[in-house]
């Protein structure tokens, strides 16, 4: 099997660490070499946070290179079009449809581009959804990250068994079943 590229990118909080940690569990548990890397930036502050998930039969470096993302789980407009240039050709990039302005938007430095998901459709496969609508929904806004990351997961190698299986072991005990709903609304959509 080809070594698959995944990256997960979005702000510090939205829990791009745990999605990482499912899909690293995932993996490991399918049998794989799995490398994972995380890059922070002001994580504490919002900030950009990125991960880099590579799974196959040996995998030697944990960093994926610019244009070889077989997927990219965005769980923010702006991120996902910040990190777009690292999808490969074909690849799939799944992006949760919310808005959280960067410091520099904040202060009044710099303004939030308009139609990111409408400029990326332009040149790669995008898949979005409002996750966030859909958690609050669930009752708990904080498994919109599960919802996206159920979307993505049509995308890869993975049962959805397989999946649910790693979820229950990965998330607090007290949030497993809200999880495994969330993954479901996600994988349906």
């Amino acid at each position: 099997m080809e070594t698959k590229n995944i990256m997960i990118v979005g702000v510090g909080g939205q829990g791009t660490l745990l999605t990482s940690r499912i899909l690293g569990g995932l993996t490991l548990h399918a049998g794989y070499d799995v490398k994972l890397s995380e890059v922070h930036g002001m994580a504490q502050r919002g900030g950009s946070v990125v991960t880099f998930v590579r799974y196959g039969e040996k995998v030697a470096e944990p960093i994926v290179e610019e244009g070889q993302a077989d997927v990219i789980i965005a769980f923010e407009r702006l991120e996902a079009a910040r990190y777009a240039h690292f999808l490969k050709k074909g690849g799939a990039m799944v992006i949760n449809d919310q808005r959280i302005d960067p410091m520099p938007v904040v202060i009044g430095a710099a303004k939030y581009p308009d139609n990111i998901i409408e400029e990326l459709e332009k040149n790669y496969r995008v898949y979005k959804v409002d996750a966030m609508s859909e958690a609050k929904k669930l009752g708990n806004s904080r498994v919109f990250n599960v919802i996206v990351l159920g979307m993505a997961a049509q995308h890869m190698d993975f049962t959805k068994e397989d999946w649910l299986a790693v979820i229950e072991k990965t998330v607090p005990a007290k949030t497993i079943e809200i999880n495994k709903k969330a993954f479901e609304i996600g994988y349906n959509f």
